[in-house]
């Protein structure tokens, strides 16, 4: 019989807190499966869980007891992925829900309520105004917009006693117009609120909002994190770092209890109370929970994030570059470039790296952005982004189609913009592409 080794094997990592971002994205989120020793984690496609007895079911509902009650609330593939984003974030917990307009609506509705009211930065994305102006006042949540968040005066115009929290981009969507968050973060401070930051564009790989001062983040994990376009998910990310007891505002799904005899979720949970509660009081209540199998997809896309936002950002830089040259082209929206008015705030922010997405104004207006579109062979014409293949759209005709003449205007949605969203594929035959896009323009003019 052939003896033990006596030099036993080491146990395997589970806390990965300590470790490099890469190495995270592989790794974050999984634990041993005992049962078959599974090295990927596997898809956990069950509705609900057995309980051990009586008593323990009776403790996942009263809250003495933490243990799954049913796959609305959450997963073991989902929390694979929710640990996973949490860390690469920085942040004390996630929660996966099914679409980035679902983590919008969660991450606020966990904040306000009817009678109240949040304060935004006037660029955002298109879908993300339509759904404050329509289902967010149907509710009863009022939203208003900062347009300089440079202007103190503006602020203390816009922010009320109602005001719940202030939401932006870290990377707009379409003109790449970054936002400055750590100002944001200090107007927040002043007045008691929490700042919630949609991370989509920028990811993790490029910027963590929560080291510049925001408290929440969002993410449509349909985008970069899964990166593949195969799977729609959203993302909320609790920062852990807003005091929630002490501040003058009040949020009564983190620092009151539910009912008599339950202690609040901030009793409970301390630093991840904001992100129980958008679990266990939004999510669990309204229902926009993530499919398990869109969560493994998730998990198998963040493998790979930083590798390709690698190549996302260095190709979109040399298009940018190019485009800027080009005859056909009146302008360029991407702050990485040194002629953009935010190029310093992009090299302090992000050393000018400010994503994949932006846009480009073709001279001829709607006609010379039709032109141009048609023209394209390799980007795809299709509405989304981040997304290993290159993408184009005209956001007048189609994320900004139902905004007034005079509001497109004064959001720079002009004619003669189409918004790209630069993939992976080998960027000479992407700027080819646009080449050729281009000679049509020139032949519209």
């Amino acid at each position: 019989m052939t003896p033990r080794d006596p030099h036993p094997a080491t146990t395997p990592v589970t806390d990965w807190e300590g470790f490099g971002f890469d190495t995270r994205q592989v790794h974050a989120g999984e634990h041993p499966d005992l049962n078959a020793g599974l090295r990927v984690p596997p898809i956990a496609m069950s509705a609900g869980y057995v309980f051990a007895d009586f008593e323990d079911g009776a403790d996942r509902f009263t809250g003495k007891s933490t243990d799954p009650i049913y796959s609305r609330q959450g997963n073991p593939t989902n929390w694979v992925a929710e640990e996973r984003l949490a860390s690469l974030e920085g942040g004390t917990a996630a929660v996966a829900v099914s679409s980035g307009q679902a983590a919008i609506s969660a991450a606020l509705f966990a904040l306000a309520g009817s009678g109240d009211h949040i304060v935004s930065t006037a660029s955002i994305y298109g879908g993300t105004r339509i759904l404050f102006g329509r289902s967010f006042k149907r509710f009863g949540i009022n939203v208003d917009y900062v347009w300089d968040a440079t202007d103190d005066a503006e602020w203390e115009r816009t922010i009320t006693p109602r005001t719940k929290a202030i939401y932006t981009e870290s990377i707009p969507n379409p003109l790449n117009d970054v936002v400055d968050l750590r100002r944001v973060a200090e107007v927040a401070a002043r007045y008691g609120l929490p700042v919630v930051v949609d991370n989509t564009v920028g990811t993790p790989a490029l910027i963590r909002p929560f080291e510049h001062g925001a408290h929440i983040v969002v993410h449509s994990t349909t985008k970069f994190l899964t990166g593949h376009g195969a799977a729609v998910g959203g993302a909320v990310v609790d920062g852990g770092t807003f005091d929630w007891a002490g501040s003058p505002r009040h949020f009564p799904l983190v620092t009151d209890g539910p009912r008599p005899g339950v202690a609040s979720m901030l009793e409970r949970f301390g630093t991840a109370a904001y992100a129980r509660a958008v679990r266990e009081s939004v999510v669990n209540d309204i229902g926009p929970s993530l499919s398990p199998f869109n969560a493994f997809l998730l998990q198998q896309g963040m493998e790979t994030l930083s590798l390709r936002m690698e190549r996302h950002v260095e190709s979109s830089l040399t298009i940018a570059t190019w485009l800027e040259e080009q005859a056909e082209v009146e302008s360029v929206d991407y702050a990485g470039l040194p002629s953009n008015p935010l190029y310093e705030l992009a090299v302090r922010d992000y050393g000018g790296r400010s994503g994949s997405v932006f846009g480009v104004t073709v001279r001829g207006g709607r006609d010379g952005a039709r032109a141009f579109i048609d023209g394209l062979s390799v980007f795809s014409r299709m509405t989304g982004i981040g997304d290993t293949r290159s993408m184009a759209i005209h956001p007048a005709t189609s994320t900004h189609a139902t905004f007034p003449a005079e509001l497109n205007a004064r959001l720079g949605i002009t004619e003669g913009l189409v918004r790209l969203s630069v993939g992976i594929e080998s960027v000479g035959d992407l700027i080819a592409d646009l080449r050729r896009a281009l000679d049509r323009v020139a032949a519209a003019l």
